[in-house]
């Protein structure tokens, strides 16, 4: 099997496509799928769907009896106590699921945060990079034997079009030296999701693991809890009253209309046999030339930058998080 073009399929979906409608007619009964930040945003949608289609869902959580009381409604759901940020509670996670012997068919790492102050984890990582990147990493990596298992399995990462703030900046990704910016720090995690997903395609290929990347679109979700109303709406993602502005032609959708593109690269038939690839509104997005990328604000189609899908990034990136996580698939 060889990489896909990053070029549009013509999938027949688009920006309005909910989640529902991005399964429907699938039968998932007897697939399992870990939706990581299942709780909140736009992963109960993710949870929702699958569940709805007949899926066995995992959902990872800080606080287990909140993220409870927030699915309850959906049923049928296994919440486990886990901390991106803590290794040992990912370790603790994956020891747990690998334990019961089951195929993991779908990865979905969904959790992140954004534009979050200056903190970092236990081994000084920054925040972003930590909780976005290198939580999920490890989590992937850790639960690389259920995917083998299930024979054919993805694993999506939710990135972002934030991606166009900021590359991986190789001598300094902690920002230990650096002036720190908030939603730069989040550009370059969601950066660094992508090219997790081109090298993690490129490895697992061989054994029917796939990798995708997706921009789910802009939505105001709890996500965006450290940005006041006046930086949302200068971003146009709400008016003046402080509501969600909803057009899916601009990429400003719903959370059920913003986890269809995670369901569908979870699980649509239309990607068997692909992967290396990011992907929006139900489809794999276009390329972006660079400098051609709008600064601020949504937008329609917005593409991926060639920097966040370099193979050449993509191999580097996971060489660093193997050495700052110390976990690898040798």
């Amino acid at each position: 099997m060889t990489s896909t073009p990053q070029q549009p399929l013509g999938s027949g979906l688009g920006p309005a496509t909910t989640a529902a409608e991005a399964v429907a007619g699938l039968d998932l009964t007897g697939r399992t799928v870990i939706v990581t930040g299942g709780a909140s945003g736009l992963g109960v949608e993710t949870v929702r769907a699958l569940r709805g289609a007949g899926a066995a869902v995992v959902v990872p959580a800080r606080d287990t009896a909140r993220a409870a009381g927030t699915l309850g409604g959906i049923g049928g759901v296994t919440v486990l106590p886990m901390d991106l940020a803590d290794p040992a509670s990912v370790d603790a996670f994956a020891d747990r699921f690998l334990a019961g012997g089951t195929p993991l068919h779908a990865l979905v790492n969904s959790a992140g945060i954004m534009a979050a102050p200056l903190t970092r984890d236990a081994d000084g990582h920054e925040s972003h990079f930590a909780t976005n990147h290198l939580g999920h990493f490890r989590l992937t990596l850790r639960l690389w034997p259920a995917l083998l298992r299930a024979e054919s399995a993805r694993v999506v990462s939710v990135s972002s079009w934030g991606h166009r703030r900021s590359g991986i900046v190789w001598d300094d990704p902690d920002y230990a030296g650096r002036p720190y910016d908030p939603m730069d720090a989040y550009g370059q995690s969601k950066t660094a999701n992508v090219l997790f997903a081109v090298e993690l395609d490129r490895r697992g290929r061989s054994s029917g693991v796939r990798g995708f990347a997706l921009h789910p679109g802009s939505i105001v979700t709890p996500l965006a809890r450290h940005q006041d109303a006046a930086s949302l709406r200068r971003m146009g993602v709400v008016d003046e009253d402080g509501t969600p502005v909803i057009d899916p032609s601009r990429n400003l959708k719903t959370p059920e209309q913003g986890a269809a593109t995670s369901v569908w690269c979870a699980v649509s038939p239309r990607l068997d046999g692909l992967g290396g690839v990011y992907c929006e509104n139900c489809d794999v997005a276009p390329l972006v030339p660079e400098g051609a990328e709008r600064a601020d604000g949504p937008g329609p189609a917005f593409g991926v930058l060639p920097y966040a899908v370099d193979p050449a990034s993509a191999r580097r990136l996971w060489e660093m998080s193997e050495r700052m996580t110390g976990v690898s698939l040798d």
